[in-house]
């Protein structure tokens, strides 16, 4: 059932004023969540994080990797955020830089430096379910992730842990997504995603993503402090940790233009 961008639009705002607790059908209840999660997460500004990623697989061997994000909020209508993540350790991939620009209605902007080829490459719509430089994230899992990027369904309230959580369905409206739907919960209280569950093309679970260790900063956005990533197909799992997060530092759009990633720090 895809809809326009535009009827998408107006139906995001319409649940925006109603709210989740009287939406009618489990589709409206589902987008109603999804909207107040982006509405709760709105005017940051911008911000900056140290990040480690730790690659595991079946076997128990690790790898790890020293990087840092910069992340750009746009509210331009039909933008999304804009992300630059630049590689620190180990020396192999120091200096390799991810670009990304996300968009509402048309495909998405990607781009990545390696050093060694030393060469900016455009990633390709039809690549971005391919694995994000050996970890279990996909290209498309680092995107920020707009509202009208899916369509969404409720299927109940239960008991996450300690919290108590709504579980809903979101599809992908992006043709090429590597996945046919993605399970999500949210903490009820502070609309917060607690755990995502990847179902592939062939619609059989993939991966599940668990977000814990939440801080809150500017004392209204709450950020994950960990991120655990198991792929259940492989055996293999990536974990990403962040520290020193800052906002407001400043940045601009020359941060995140494409002839720039080469010269990325």
């Amino acid at each position: 059932m895809k809809t326009s961008s535009r009827i998408l639009a107006a139906a995001v705002a319409s649940v925006l004023l109603a709210g989740p607790a009287i939406a009618e059908t489990p589709e409206e209840k589902g987008l109603a969540i999804a909207a107040e999660i982006d509405r709760r997460d709105l005017g940051w500004g911008d911000s900056a994080v140290q990040l480690k990623m730790l690659l595991s697989n079946r076997h128990g061997e690790t790898s790890a990797r020293e990087l840092r994000m910069k992340v750009q909020e746009v509210q331009d209508t039909g933008l999304g955020d804009r992300s630059l993540i630049v590689f620190d350790v180990p020396r192999d991939v120091e200096g390799t830089a991810f670009l990304s620009h996300t968009k509402v209605a048309e495909p998405d902007d990607q781009w990545l430096f390696l050093p060694a080829l030393k060469r900016v490459k455009r990633i390709s719509s039809a690549n971005k379910s391919g694995p994000f430089v050996g970890s279990e994230f996909a290209y498309e899992d680092l995107l920020s992730q707009e509202v009208e990027k899916y369509e969404y369904k409720w299927l109940q309230d239960e008991t996450c842990g300690d919290l108590e959580c709504f579980v809903i369905d979101r599809y992908p409206v992006y043709e090429n997504s590597g996945y046919t739907k993605q399970v999500v919960w949210v903490d009820k209280e502070e609309y917060r995603i607690i755990r995502i569950d990847f179902y592939d093309r062939k619609d059989s679970l993939l991966k599940t993503l668990v977000f814990s260790d939440y801080e809150q900063y500017l004392g209204t956005y709450w950020r994950a402090g960990t991120l655990q990533m198991d792929n259940h197909q492989t055996g293999k799992s990536t974990t990403m940790e962040f520290a020193d997060y800052e906002f407001q530092v400043g940045l601009n759009d020359a941060d995140f233009a494409s002839n720039r990633l080469k010269r990325a720090r």
